[in-house]
């Protein structure tokens, strides 16, 4: 009783929109329009249950100026054809990639979803070739005035099938002129070499991908030889987080609280000068013991402070690797190696698939306006602008 009521409260919200949105379209072509009618009623699956809806009409006079073709009109709410909702096709992939094999989907959501609507084998099959279709259609886009100012790049190894035994995941996330986050590339690599990262970044300068500002990443060195390569003007920061963990596992376990806090005052400190300072405290108290440990940092100093040259308000985004670490972090920690995903193009399609469903949830750097300063060449020093002569000759 209670899913009947659910489902009926579904169907009227999504009539009374579709409704909405016709009676728009009239008002704004007003004299343009012929009657309006109905479509005929179809099954459109929710995460409510299975909810009927006959899709309004309209008879559109106008026709295009350039081929002669009559315009029509289009809802945004119900696509044409469409069984699933938005959220439905989100999670089709995600259990997909959790080895339901396509044979599954009917008797394992038929009864939790109310119809088995846009399940079918066949259906789902199709699904997993567009999703690949998608990946490569994505993979070859143009790149040319894209505007990424901030870039993260970082091998992610879930537990998915591959190609290779020792192959990762590569990918690019970043931040344009606008402040917003992208996903720039995701491919297959292999150990996170040097010759994979380049020819990735290499495909992407092809594409018509700038130099960006500061790449972050952690410490592989075939990244940073690619970059080094393929895109020379960008500065380099280190990930805080993966280097947190290199200097612990030097360490033993009883010092490793201690080192952590010490860590945390150098990036953290208020300004390059303290950090600096912090580093030579930090040398001090365990440089004698551990030398290995402390060459982690004091090697790699202008790459670990690199941030403080950037917005105080970005530093928070600019330390790690955490924007890829977190939304990879579900394909990483709960996914098992299956046969589910089919074949290593399939896998790779899903996690796509994965990464642009929640592309849409990400949100956008804090102060997104300095975004388009740092972009503009303005110099920044300890995250305050002292130079806008740079921004004003752009």
């Amino acid at each position: 009783m209670i899913d009947e009521i659910v489902c009926e409260g579904a169907r009227r919200m999504l009539a009374a929109a579709l409704e909405a949105e016709v009676h728009q379209y009239i008002a704004e072509l007003a004299g343009q329009c012929d009657e309006n009618g109905r479509h005929w009623p179809r099954t459109v699956t929710t995460a409510t249950g299975a909810v009927g809806v006959a899709a309004p009409r309209v008879n559109d006079r106008r026709t295009d100026e350039v081929t002669g073709e009559r315009k029509r009109f289009s809802s945004k709410i119900l696509a044409p054809w469409c069984r699933k909702s938005p959220k439905i096709s989100e999670v089709l992939p995600l259990l997909y990639l959790h080895g339901l094999s396509s044979g599954d989907f009917v008797p394992a959501m038929e009864q939790f979803l109310g119809s088995s609507a846009g399940l079918s084998p066949a259906t789902v099959t199709r699904l997993t070739q567009q999703w690949t279709a998608d990946h490569a259609a994505f993979q070859r886009r143009d790149l040319a005035g894209s505007g990424y100012v901030y870039v993260w790049a970082d091998g992610v190894h879930p537990k998915i099938r591959l190609s290779q035994t020792h192959s990762c995941l590569l990918v690019l996330m970043s931040v344009r002129v606008d402040g917003t986050k992208e996903l720039i590339a995701i491919t297959e690599g292999l150990r996170e070499s040097t010759e994979s990262w380049a020819g990735l970044l290499h495909d992407c300068r092809r594409r018509g991908m700038r130099d960006p500002m500061l790449v972050v990443g952690d410490g592989a060195m075939g990244l940073w030889r690619a970059m080094a390569e393929v895109f020379p003007q960008a500065r380099h920061q280190r990930c805080w987080v993966h280097k947190t963990r290199n200097v612990s596992n030097a360490l033993p376990k009883s010092a490793q609280p201690g080192a952590k806090k010490a860590l945390q005052k150098i990036y953290n400190a208020e300004d390059r000068a303290h950090a600096e300072k912090a580093v030579t405290a930090f040398e001090k108290m365990y440089g004698a013991k551990f030398p290995k440990a402390i060459k982690k940092i004091t090697g790699e100093v202008d790459e670990l402070l690199a941030f403080y040259d950037f917005p105080a308000e970005h530093w928070v985004h600019l330390r790690t690797t955490n924007p890829i670490e977190s939304t990879f972090s579900t394909v990483k920690l709960r996914t098992k190696v299956t046969c589910g995903a089919g074949s290593p193009t399939a896998a790779l399609a899903m996690v796509f698939k994965l990464v642009e469903s929640a592309q849409a949830r990400w949100r956008a750097v804090t102060a997104p306006h300095l975004v388009a300063l740092v972009r503009a060449g303005a110099r920044f020093e300890n995250g305050l602008l002292v130079e806008r002569s740079a921004t004003r000759a752009a």
